[in-house]
């Protein structure tokens, strides 16, 4: 794992990944989004006669989703002696905020930082005003 972040050197994986695993289904489908030949400014336009809100609302949970799969096979080697900040490189650090328990800017090691977000936006996603279950409510 050391090889991985190593900032000198390239990963470069030698094996490919089990099939049967959650990677190997992860790697099939970002493989085949990459040779789909998709047109994203396509993929993403409003179909015709469909609410905005909707579409939008559609495409954020389905991002949400994808990222918590992506996160799901990365959290067990990021632990808060391994990621001790929360950080976009060298130049950023993210700190949590939430006006309840997190009043101020907040620095937090990244697995916690990452559990709260990802909770976070579940409750957005649930919350009825935000993210309507039924077709056509979506308030602009």
């Amino acid at each position: 794992l050391k090889q991985v972040f190593n900032k000198d050197k390239t990963f470069r994986p030698k094996r490919k990944f089990e099939p049967g695993t959650q990677r190997f289904e992860l790697h099939k489908r970002a493989q085949a989004s990459l040779n789909s030949g998709v047109d994203l400014k396509a993929a993403v336009q409003l179909p015709s006669g469909e609410d905005q809100n909707d579409w939008v609302a559609v495409h954020v949970v389905d991002f949400f989703n994808r990222i918590n799969l992506i996160y799901g096979t990365i959290c067990e080697f990021c632990t808060e002696r391994t990621c001790p900040v929360m950080s976009g490189g060298p130049k950023y650090e993210y700190r949590w905020q939430d006006d309840l328990k997190y009043k101020k800017p907040t620095a937090l090691p990244a697995p916690q930082y990452m559990n709260l977000l990802m909770d976070w936006i579940e409750v957005q996603i649930n919350n009825e005003d935000l993210f309507p279950t039924s077709v056509g409510k979506c308030e602009e």
